[in-house]
């Protein structure tokens, strides 16, 4: 699911941080913070998110480290995931 996953966290970034960047040029592992996002639009990332995954992060997920890189965001909605289709 990881793929499918970040694909479709560029989309969002895409649509709703407006990097001075293409999300498409950088890596996985590149630092959104540094690519130009503000902690403004990591909120407005965060939930927007929430919204395309249909999930919400807890407390201990809302940090600067799990929205910094699409590969964090990932690893945290693929977490995310796996934890709600054990309870389902």
């Amino acid at each position: 699911m990881s793929a499918d996953t970040s694909t479709a966290i560029r989309e969002v970034v895409r649509e709703h941080v407006r990097l001075p960047v293409d999300i498409d040029t950088l890596s996985d592992d590149a630092d959104l913070f540094a690519a130009g996002m503000t902690s403004h639009a990591s909120v407005n990332l965060m939930l927007a998110l929430e919204d395309a995954f249909d999930l919400e992060f807890p407390d201990r997920m809302l940090t600067r480290s799990v929205f910094e890189s699409v590969g964090a965001i990932t690893a945290a909605i693929d977490e995310l995931s796996m934890q709600n289709s054990d309870v389902a």
